[in-house]
């Protein structure tokens, strides 16, 4: 089994959605200041600890229902099965759209016929745009990405995808969102679809079928959380 790990760094100063809260990590204990604090069988020893402040979908990360929709039910972060994050997935290559561009219904079919898989029910389906190759960290990752329309979201919805993955801060083209547009998220919340967003290294996996993992932390009542992310693929 090798595992490619599809999940971005976090650090201070990581690009995060506008209007959601930056990244902060911090040192809290230094081995200097905790130095004789704690003791072992061969003499005292130090230890250190960071604090970190962040949004639950600041670096990579999964929505949860009711983040996009205040409808009954709509499930919040630690509401999910958790088996809803170790799927079955597929990648699918539209490195060739551009910046700002719309991921289509016959764009989603094209892709897939290329990629000469199947589409499951249950099935996590990325989306490789090249643009986290392209454009990170500059201030562009944040405002040129390609993305999908209600059409293309609805399609994937409606053949029993449980989550979308992008390599981009948002599944929803930057065409829409510049003027607050969110068609695709509009889906999510319609439809009780999960998205997944800042990936990273899915040219490793383009084309391919492998066992998707991206679990997320137990927040309680959270609207998101970061994940690891990875691919499992069999050698």
């Amino acid at each position: 089994m090798k595992v490619i790990d599809l999940t971005q760094e976090i650090y201070n100063g990581m690009p995060v959605f506008p209007g959601h809260l930056k990244t902060v990590v911090f040192p809290f204990h230094t081995h200097e200041e905790t130095m004789g604090t704690v003791h072992g069988t061969k003499g005292d020893f130090s230890y250190t600890t960071f604090g970190l402040l962040m949004c639950d979908h600041g670096p990579t990360h999964v929505d949860s229902i009711w983040h996009i929709s205040n409808k009954p039910g709509a499930k919040k972060i630690d509401e999910i099965a958790v088996e809803n994050f170790v799927t079955g997935g597929v990648c699918l290559d539209f490195t060739h759209i551009k910046p700002k561009g719309i991921i289509s219904v016959k764009d989603l079919e094209t892709a897939l016929a290329k990629a000469k898989h199947d589409m499951r029910k249950g099935d996590t389906i990325l989306l490789y745009t090249g643009h986290y190759e392209k454009t990170y960290p500059k201030k562009e990752y944040l405002t040129e990405n390609a993305g999908l329309d209600y059409d293309g979201t609805a399609w994937l919805a409606k053949r029993g995808v449980l989550n979308i993955g992008i390599d981009a801060s948002t599944i929803d083209s930057c065409e829409n969102t510049a003027s607050k547009f969110f068609p695709a998220h509009e889906v999510c919340a319609e439809y009780g679809l999960m998205n997944t967003e800042n990936l990273c290294n899915l040219g490793k996996v383009a084309g391919k079928r492998f066992t998707y993992v991206g679990l997320p932390l137990k927040i309680r009542g959270g609207t998101g959380s970061p994940i690891r992310a990875v691919a499992l693929l069999e050698e």
